[in-house]
Parts: structure tokens; sequence; C-alpha cells
């Protein structure tokens, strides 16, 4: 448990890097690309991590516009 547990502290580590693209387009690639390595760290498939991460990723800027400029 404690493995996944580090995998995925790092991998959300990868998520404060969308932050800093200035489009939605590349803030949903990071977000893909983290969700999909957080969903296969905990055991998933990657493709619903995926989803999650992309859609989290574009809407980032519009629901905390302080953090996702």
């Amino acid at each position: 448990m404690a493995k996944y547990a580090l995998r995925t502290a790092a991998i959300l580590g990868l998520l404060t890097v969308a932050a800093c693209e200035t489009s939605d387009l590349g803030r949903a690639g990071i977000g893909a690309g983290s969700g999909y390595l957080i969903d296969r760290a905990v055991g998933g498939d990657g493709m619903v991590g995926a989803a999650v991460g992309a859609s989290a990723g574009v809407v980032c800027d519009d629901v905390t516009p302080q953090y996702c400029n």
C-alpha cells in the first residue's frame, strides 16, 4: 500500500505542472498522462484515469483561476 501511496503522490506532483500550461490542450495532455499513470498505479486499466485527468486539465483554469493560468 505504501508503494501505491508514494507513486500516487509523485504522479500528483505532475498535475501541478498543468498549471504552467497556457492552453487547454496542454493542460488536457498533462492531465490525461497523469490520470493514466495514477490509474495504472492503483491497478486500473488507465483509460478512466486518462479521461478524468484530461477533463480536469481542461476545466482547471475555469474552476480555479488563481492556480491555473
